[in-house]
């Protein structure tokens, strides 16, 4: 598995993917949460996603593995991104971490959270901090088995009927 930004040419089919993989949370067909999981261009923009590949053994010269599936992603946000919900000062923060249901149980999921980790220990962070639909018990288990502890006092909701609790590592 090799894990790298995404490559413009994958954004419509990341965004497929990232769909599919939050499909059972999302309130129905016109949930507008839909469009921001799916606009992986503008989430790239404005933060950045990387994404975990089957193979890395043929590159097309701009980033994309020929022929390579991508398993899965995730949105890291900087400090400055406006993706950015709960980090304060000296924290990282990610989102939409999504595996294709194809794919999980392979450690996507696992090695995209590490990906993660190391990305803003190197930086020099604090800590990383995440909000999770309070129904991802699949999710939980893994941040939980890597260290990330619940933060209860930062759980929030964006809109009535979608409950987000929140979840920590100290780095």
């Amino acid at each position: 598995m090799l894990l790298r930004r995404v490559a413009p040419g994958e954004h419509e089919a990341v965004g497929r993917l990232t769909v599919a993989a939050y499909e059972p949370f999302l309130l129905g067909p016109d949930d507008d949460y839909r469009l921001r999981l799916a606009d992986v261009a503008r989430r790239d923009r404005e933060a950045e996603v990387w994404v975990a590949v089957d193979r890395d053994d043929v590159n097309d010269g701009v980033g994309a593995e020929v022929g390579a599936e991508v398993l899965g992603n995730v949105t890291v946000c900087p400090p400055g991104s406006r993706w950015r919900e709960i980090a304060g000062d000296g924290e990282g923060e990610f989102r939409m971490l999504a595996v294709s249901p194809a794919a999980q149980g392979r450690g996507v999921g696992r090695a995209l959270t590490e990906l993660v980790v190391d990305r803003f220990r190197s930086d020099g962070a604090r800590a990383v901090v995440l909000s999770s639909l309070d129904q991802m018990t699949g999710a939980h288990r893994l941040y939980e088995r890597l260290g990330f502890v619940r933060v209860p006092d930062r759980d929030w909701s964006p809109h009535p009927g979608v409950d987000l609790i929140a979840y920590s590592l100290e780095l």
